[in-house]
Formats: C-alpha cells, structure tokens, sequence
C-alpha cells in the first residue's frame, strides 16, 4: 500500500492549493478515502472525507465550505482542493485510507493507512 501526496507549497491567506494523493498496492475504488493534517504541536486533524464510489462526501466543521475533496477512480488519486487559506491551515496534509470496519470518519483508529503527507503553509 502506498499513498503519496503533492501539491503542497506556500501560500498566502485568502489563497488556494490543490492537493493530489496517488494510490497504489490496493483497489482504490474499493476504499473510501480521507485527509488529515497535523500542524506542529498539535493532534491529527481529521478534516473531510469521500466515500469509494466518490458519490458521499464530509467534512469537519474547520474546513467546511473551504475545502473539497473529491476522487478519481480511473486514476487512483483523491484530491483536496483548499481555497480562503489562513495561517492556521498550516500544516503537514495527509491522505488516509479509511478501514473497511470503521464506523466513523473522525478517529485517528478509522484510518489504516496514510501517506508521508505535503507540507502546506499559509503565510504573507
């Protein structure tokens, strides 16, 4: 299983990135995906996530109408569209591959997979 990330980079607040996940190792279309981040000092951030057919999405409450995930099963890649960056968006942004038995989105134990992560950081 391998899950890495791109996109990452420096940008100013009010701005946007587009963050891309590639999958392989798995049947991507058979997993529901998420993204998480972690800022330094501070726990994983669960922050949205898709179902496996790309046709459900969620988000946290911090992220909510600012970020979007989607999918593109052909491609085995998620993406993570962020736009009204602020400063404290930065962080390292991970995607997750979701366990087949959780039964929630938001806990660090729903995941069972996750990348090395891309480094974001919202800064003048």
């Amino acid at each position: 299983v391998r899950l890495v990330e791109s996109g990452g980079g420096l940008a100013q607040p009010g701005g946007s990135l587009r963050l891309s996940c590639v999958a392989s190792g798995f049947s991507f279309s058979n997993y529901d995906m998420s993204w998480v981040r972690q800022a330094p000092g501070k726990r994983l951030e669960w922050l949205c996530g898709i179902s496996r057919d790309g046709r459900h999405t969620y988000y946290a409450d911090s992220v909510d109408g600012r970020f979007n995930i989607s999918r593109d099963n052909a491609e085995n890649t998620v993406y993570l569209q962020m736009n009204s960056l602020t400063p404290e968006d930065t962080a390292l942004y991970s995607c997750a591959r979701r366990s087949p038995d959780a039964q929630t989105w938001s806990a660090p134990y729903d995941n069972d997979r996750r990348g090395r992560g891309t480094q974001v950081t919202v800064s003048s």
